[in-house]
């Protein structure tokens, strides 16, 4: 993978748009109130654009979503001293953060339809789901992620630049 910066686990990353602009965020099973954007593991087989829309099905259900940009270089976060000690156990490696490859998908059918945390394809990650405004997204990112969730922001603009209105939580807990 062209690019790969050394110490850093190869990861992708979604923003996941719907026909008004809004950002699909998920809520982690494993940490309550951490909003994010599909992100995933990048395996040594690989290529990012592939493995993001593999697993943008898995982790979401959503299959009618189309690439309409790319960041164009790898961005990069660092672990917190304590996340990275679980995540090196975890993942077997010494890794400092992870590098992103991220792209912005649309959603190619105009429903909430095919949204599924609990389809059956992987293990479930999120608890909830919901769309959110650019700037929520980023005011509702954990602290060390909320830096290249601005960049990622700022790149995709142009495709942004729709309504910003926030959607309602879609949750089972409800």
């Amino acid at each position: 993978m062209d690019g790969l910066p050394p110490g850093y686990r190869p990861n992708f990353g979604v923003c996941l748009i719907n026909s008004d602009n809004q950002v699909f965020v998920a809520s982690r099973l494993n940490v309550p109130g951490a909003w994010q954007m599909p992100q995933g593991a990048i395996e040594d087989d690989e290529e990012p654009r592939p493995a993001a829309i593999k697993k943008l099905r898995e982790e979401t259900g959503v299959a009618s979503a189309e690439i309409i940009a790319e960041v164009p270089n790898w961005l990069t976060y660092d672990f917190p001293p304590a996340v990275k000690a679980k995540v090196n156990r975890l993942w077997g490696g010494e890794w400092h953060g992870q590098a992103q490859k991220w792209f912005l998908m649309r959603l190619t059918k105009d429903n909430d339809s095919e949204i599924n945390l609990a389809n059956g394809e992987a293990d479930t990650e999120f608890a909830e789901w919901k769309w959110a405004s650019p700037e929520e997204v980023i005011e509702q990112a954990v602290d060390y992620k909320r830096p290249q969730y601005e960049e990622v922001m700022k790149t995709f603009e142009p495709y942004l630049n729709g309504s910003g209105i926030s959607g309602k939580c879609k949750s089972t807990k409800w």
